[in-house]
């Protein structure tokens, strides 16, 4: 993968300022609640460079980007959760991949969004239009993964994964999506919370917990300020008995390579390699989908991957 520099110095020196991007598992009510609160300002402004997003496109794909890397807190080791919405409106739809480690990558079907006019409220359920959220867990070691699916009720990331978990684990869950933005446009907070009762949880504490969600402050806002994911955690749950249990790294991050992209081209069919050296377009530009990275070949490299990948008793 390669990271797009951000050109923007004014808002580089704002990312300066901030604690680094991670997440912060902790415990609340005597363990009756788990709650994730994740800090994503750099990670959402590196996505929003290499795919050179819009605003609109900012905020729609950073909010998954906080969902799934929220998700990922609850698998471990190597394994991953991937998070897909396949939806009939402009967005058209949006996959992205989180590992525990911390690593998340993805990408939004439509970049621009396309929109008939422009948008007057805040009320974006129109570009999901009807659609279903899926999610699914890929765990070291196990040969099959797990998919789960629902129909988004809500056009409202946060509310439709809820309902997810709702319905599809028998969980009750709060998601709480937050892309703050300056009067330029700049990204300068994003983070999010995923709150999650435990069995035995009590009626009465899930009441606390909803009543509170109405009036919790910007997260985004919070963390444009310089606030950590634990002192916004500990300011707005210390009622509830904040038990801390880990602490993670996270960030923008794909596994792709150069390397992976010379096997690609190496293992075409024949008539596929014969069709890019007839064409003649140089350099071959190919795009990895999941973090925007381009890789570059010229003639002659394509000739000589070609050559190293032709069976013997074949020309290249």
């Amino acid at each position: 993968m390669l990271k797009k520099k951000i050109e923007d110095q004014e808002l580089l020196e704002h990312l300066d300022r901030l604690p680094e991007d991670g997440r912060q598992v902790v415990l609340l009510a005597d363990g009756q609640i788990r709650l994730t609160g994740l800090g994503g300002t750099t990670m959402v402004n590196q996505m929003r460079s290499n795919f050179n997003l819009g605003l609109l496109e900012t905020y729609i794909l950073g909010q998954a980007y906080i969902a799934a890397g929220l998700m990922a807190s609850s698998v471990k080791g190597n394994d991953r959760i991937q998070l897909n919405v396949e939806c009939g409106g402009p967005i058209g739809g949006i996959y992205v991949e989180s590992w525990a480690c911390g690593a998340v990558r993805g990408f939004i079907k439509n970049n621009p969004i396309p929109l008939d006019k422009p948008i007057e409220s805040k009320d974006f359920s129109f570009l999901y239009g009807p659609g279903f959220v899926s999610v699914t867990k890929l765990l070291e070691g196990s040969r099959t993964p797990f998919t789960g699916q629902t129909m988004m009720q809500y056009g409202d990331l946060a509310k439709d994964l809820a309902l997810y978990y709702n319905e599809s684990e028998q969980t009750p869950t709060m998601f709480s999506l937050s892309v703050n933005f300056d009067k330029q446009g700049r990204v300068i907070g994003a983070g999010g919370l995923f709150l999650q009762a435990m069995p035995g949880c009590s009626d009465e504490v899930l009441e606390k917990l909803q009543e509170k969600s109405t009036r919790l402050p910007s997260m985004g806002a919070a963390l444009s300020e310089g606030t950590t994911v634990s002192q916004y955690i500990e300011d707005n749950f210390s009622e509830f008995g904040v038990q801390e249990l880990a602490s993670e790294h996270l960030g923008f991050s794909c596994p792709c390579s150069r390397e992976h992209f010379e096997t690609f081209l190496g293992r075409l069919p024949q008539d596929e390699k014969d069709g890019i050296i007839s064409d003649d377009k140089f350099p071959l530009e190919l795009e990895c989908l999941n973090c925007g990275t381009k890789y570059r070949f010229d003639k002659n490299e394509i000739i000589d991957i070609f050559k190293m990948n032709t069976p013997k008793g074949e020309k290249a």
